[in-house]
């Protein structure tokens, strides 16, 4: 499994992040937002637990996943103690603008609308919106699905997917839900992250009934989201991430969950 190189218009919307971070740079800092994180002695972090390999829950209730040990190799270089929690993915920016959590780390795409109300870290992985469906559907192609039911899981950018192919969204908390779904044969389809639906396939031993159709429908560009006026926590977050790139344990923590691949590499 490989992805593609990030196209032309991934690198358009870099560019436009990087003008928004500037942006975001000129607003004041509500106080030392890294100096609280210190005085604490941890990083608080969200996803949604529900998005396996990147953030979901093992056999021993314990939260998992490559965002969780990127997230632990943050707090470390930060000297204290990670906590990662979990709740309801639609509801993760408004926690976050509450000030309940230090950060989102949960495989969030970065978008034009996202920006307009928190900050994002650099992108820390890059990935794409896959549609998956049954084997023997007479499926073809992403355009076959005009009219029909796909799974997604709600407040997601997938919901968009679906609309742009002419599709009915059923919407499920997660995707651990919306690919059960498809493998009861209860939906048509499912649109999720591509890395995240091969490794439920795997999981749910479903290779003899679930399979990829099409090439993927949008790239995505991942980042760690912040509350907008917490700009030292973020810059130290950036170097953090950048350093991590630079030594390669970016790209060590990716090998261990996708069997070697890199996802981190642009």
């Amino acid at each position: 499994m490989k992805l593609r190189k990030i196209g032309i218009l991934v690198i358009v919307a870099i560019i436009a992040t990087s003008v928004l971070f500037a942006l975001n740079g000129c607003k004041k800092d509500d106080g030392d937002s890294l100096q609280r994180v210190l005085d604490s002695g941890e990083f608080v972090v969200v996803g949604s637990g529900g998005y396996p390999p990147f953030n979901y829950t093992d056999e021993n209730s314990n939260v998992v996943g490559f965002d969780v040990d990127v997230g632990a190799e943050i707090a470390e270089r930060l000297g204290v103690e990670l906590s990662y929690v979990t709740s309801d993915w639609d509801g993760l920016v408004e926690g976050l603008k509450s000030k309940r959590y230090d950060g989102i780390l949960g495989s969030m795409a970065i978008t034009p609308d996202r920006l307009a109300q928190v900050s994002f870290s650099e992108p820390y992985y890059y990935s794409g919106a896959q549609l998956f469906i049954q084997k023997g559907s007479g499926i073809t192609s992403p355009d076959d699905m005009e009219g029909k039911n796909i799974a997604v899981a709600t407040g997601t950018n997938f919901v968009q997917d679906v609309a742009t192919l002419g599709a009915e969204a059923s919407l499920y908390l997660d995707d651990n839900a919306t690919l059960s779904e498809l493998v009861s044969g209860r939906v048509d389809g499912v649109i999720t992250d591509r890395l995240v639906g091969l490794n439920a396939i795997n999981e749910l031993n479903a290779s003899d009934s679930i399979e990829i159709c099409g090439e993927i429908l949008r790239y995505e560009v991942m980042g760690i989201a912040f509350h907008k006026e917490d700009l030292t926590l973020k810059a130290e977050v950036d170097k953090i991430l950048a350093e991590m790139r630079a030594d390669g344990s970016l790209t060590e923590i990716s090998e261990r969950w996708f069997d070697g691949q890199d996802i981190t590499a642009n």
